[in-house]
């Protein structure tokens, strides 16, 4: 969650993690993270969440309950798990960050064409 974003870099380097599941993208302190611990973080592709519910076995662990669910650590047994996308990998590139860059650059001739077709109310 980019709610942990503040406390990935030291999470990675203290806990030894090398794959972080998320459902979207994280930022720079996690991108720093994964260069200098040589992890990567992956996202699981929206709207499989019955796929990745079914590729669970059991529960193992929870972490920090006190977070609330979305931000504690769950410690799964899982079998066949993914399809899923790296996202940030061992060199610091981050796929997120990479398309936002595309789609700022594609955006502008975009909006313009558009704006001169569309009528706004105001």
């Amino acid at each position: 969650s980019m709610r942990m974003e503040i406390f990935e870099k030291e999470f990675l380097a203290e806990t030894g993690v090398k794959l972080i599941v998320g459902k979207g993208g994280m930022g720079p302190n996690t991108t720093a993270g994964c260069k200098e611990s040589k992890a990567i973080h992956c996202v699981f592709p929206g709207g499989c969440a019955v796929v990745a519910a079914e590729c669970i076995e059991e529960v193992e662990d929870v972490q920090w309950p006190e977070l609330g669910m979305p931000e504690s650590m769950w410690v799964m047994r899982v079998k066949h798990f993914g399809p899923l996308i790296c996202s940030i990998d061992t060199h610091g590139n981050n796929l997120f960050e990479k398309n936002k860059a595309v789609f700022n650059e594609r955006k502008g001739p975009i909006v313009e064409r558009i704006s001169k077709v569309v009528d706004y109310q105001k």
